[in-house]
């Protein structure tokens, strides 16, 4: 591929995009990481992966704080916590001799970017199945270009980075003939977590209406379904009950009356409520809306009309929409990635017959469309897909009439669909960017205007230091309680939890308090006049800190440029106290504000 690059301009440009999109990302997602932007969930995943290193798969204390027994029964988080009961990730241990080599956080924000950029080659593979290079290149940067794709990049490494690499090998195994990596791709994707068997639901079902490999996609819709059920309803609740307490009911809670549910119950609950499934299925309607729009943008909107991508996107769309909450319409978090490999298949499809438009006005594009989807003048039945033979009766009228309304505009869309295109891509980027995902680009675009939230670089640098020289004085072996974002940094332990939480249960089934704290109030600080969440966070972490050090619990020693270091059982610094007392007086009226 690299060899062929200098004879083939688009190849060129499939290689600077990919090029582009992993020192951009990687340079953006480091900097977040190491200036203290990278949260809760980074941190997860490398206690994760670094008890895995120790011989304690899948085991976490901070997983163990979002827990059903943490949360709904007020137990303490436990140090030998699974989290396989929260989320079924068994293709996380194919990394791991990646992270033995370099056992840092960090390195998890590299093997994200890896993965995803991978993702993209291997979708330019794909589409040179049926596509010449200029529109294959075209679809693989739209995949670069994604806000979909850029947004989740842009943030903690998550698990649904593996999904367009394993689902584009899956699809060119596909189109290849070599079963045994089909099958091998689909079985990572189902281990990528408990809901992948719902993309590769959408493969089984494109294969088996199109009528290429109806066994297969037969056989693949029977597994995916199969071991979602299987796995939810009896391999997840042997380590806890947090599928029927907590995800079920926490996102799709509409649905059922009582206070936890399976997804078995949760399946009946759609059947036996199919108005209330519809109506969450089209409100609120401009943010689904807005969220189609989205995705389809960056593929020139292409996606909207192709009958594969509907086929294998609609599954993962459908998850997404059916769930209730404002972050299930995000398109800057992970689930968003699971819809783009459909979307991509769906437009490599759409253009294989009509790859001869690209430089045609965009116009010729539409009415060709209109014209009953035939773009040459062989037999009718043969061309069109098999979707348009079922509908074709009901929509040829409707096609009609908006070929008649578009053959009145002449000078209607004359650009080239190229630059069309092109402009889609742009816009995408831009629009990924100006959203600031994940608060990657805090230092360039402020997240609130009134009232003014904005942290500068070369502030957040200083008080980055101000962290660090605290974090140097904690052993790495020593139990810690830290605040959301400098959790990630201290990850690689067993024994650590979120502050304000102290406590929690140790290997031997004891309940001790940590041995440090550090919270970062300024962080809090700057976000609470526009963020009720941080606002309610900080009103929380005061008193812990006064009650703690007036108890002599912990010690008070060190604080500076807002961020509390506490040693347990140790003497406070005077100084370090004079300078709380300071800060203590200035933000009484904070904690004096209603919520």
């Amino acid at each position: 591929m690299l060899s062929n690059s200098e004879k083939n301009p688009g190849l060129r440009w499939v290689w600077g995009a990919a090029i582009a999109f992993f020192v951009l990302t990687l340079t953006l997602t480091l900097h977040r990481y190491y200036t203290f932007y990278a949260s809760f969930d980074q941190g997860i995943f490398n206690q994760v992966f670094w008890n895995g290193l120790h011989g304690n798969f899948f085991q976490s204390s901070l997983s163990s704080t979002l827990s059903t027994n943490v949360v709904h029964d007020g137990e303490f988080p436990e140090v030998s916590y699974h989290r396989l009961g929260q989320h079924f990730t068994p293709a996380l241990l194919l990394w791991l001799p990646i992270y033995a080599l370099f056992p840092t956080a960090a390195t998890l924000t590299v093997l994200q970017v890896v993965l995803v950029t991978a993702g993209g080659l291997v979708l330019y593979l794909l589409a040179r199945e049926y596509l010449d290079r200029p529109v294959a290149a075209m679809i693989t940067a739209s995949y670069y270009a994604a806000n979909a794709i850029i947004g989740p990049t842009l943030s903690n490494f998550a698990d649904n980075c593996q999904i367009p690499l394993f689902v584009f090998t899956l699809l060119l195994a596909m189109e290849k003939r070599w079963w045994v990596l089909f099958w091998a791709m689909a079985a990572c994707i189902l281990a990528v977590r408990e809901d992948g068997g719902v993309t590769l639901f959408g493969v089984g079902v494109y294969m088996a209406l199109s009528q290429r490999f109806p066994r297969a996609g037969i056989a693949t819709c029977i597994l995916s379904f199969g071991y979602i059920l299987g796995l939810t309803n009896l391999i997840m609740p042997l380590f806890s009950e947090d599928v029927s307490r907590r995800f079920t009911i926490e996102r799709f809670g509409q649905y059922v009356e009582s206070d936890e549910a399976t997804t078995l119950e949760l399946l009946w609950a759609f059947v036996s409520k199919p108005w209330l499934v519809l109506v969450e299925l089209v409100t609120p309607i401009t943010g689904k809306i807005r969220y189609f729009l989205g995705q389809w943008l960056p593929f020139a909107f292409i996606p909207a009309i192709a009958p594969a991508s509907w086929a294998i996107a609609g599954f993962p769309l459908l998850q997404i929409f059916l769930q209730r909450g404002k972050s299930a319409l995000a398109i800057n978090i992970r689930y968003a990635m699971a819809v783009v490999p459909g979307l991509c298949y769906g437009t490599i499809l759409w253009w294989a017959p009509r790859q001869h438009l690209l430089d045609a006005p965009v116009r010729e594009l539409i009415a060709r469309g209109l014209s009953k989807g035939i773009d040459r003048g062989e037999d009718p039945q043969k061309q069109r897909p098999f979707w348009i033979r079922w509908i074709f009766p009901v929509v040829s009228p409707l096609c009609q009439r908006g070929l008649t309304w578009w053959e009145k505009r002449p000078h209607l869309l004359e650009l080239s669909v190229r630059r069309f295109w092109i402009g889609c891509l742009c816009l995408s980027i831009l629009f990924s960017m100006t959203s600031n995902p994940n608060r990657t680009l805090y230092f360039l675009i402020p997240d609130s205007i009134d009232p003014w939230v904005y942290v500068s670089l070369p502030r957040q640098w200083q008080h980055s230091a101000a962290i660090r020289e605290f974090l140097q004085k904690i052993p790495p072996d020593a139990s810690v309680s830290a605040t959301t974002y400098i959790v990630p940094h201290l990850s690689s332990r067993r024994e650590i939890v979120r502050f304000p939480a102290l406590e929690l249960r140790n290997d031997a089934g004891v309940v001790i308090q940590t041995d440090y704290a550090i919270a970062d109030l300024w962080q809090v600080e700057q976000y609470l006049p526009a963020f009720d969440n941080d606002l309610h966070r900080f009103k929380a972490m005061i008193p812990v800190v006064d009650r703690v050090v007036a108890d002599g619990v912990y010690g008070l020693v060190g604080f500076k440029d807002g961020v509390i270091f506490l040693k347990r059982g140790a003497e406070s610094d005077p100084e370090a106290i004079a300078r709380w007392q300071v800060y203590r007086q200035r933000v009484e009226p904070i904690l004096d504000r209603e919520d």
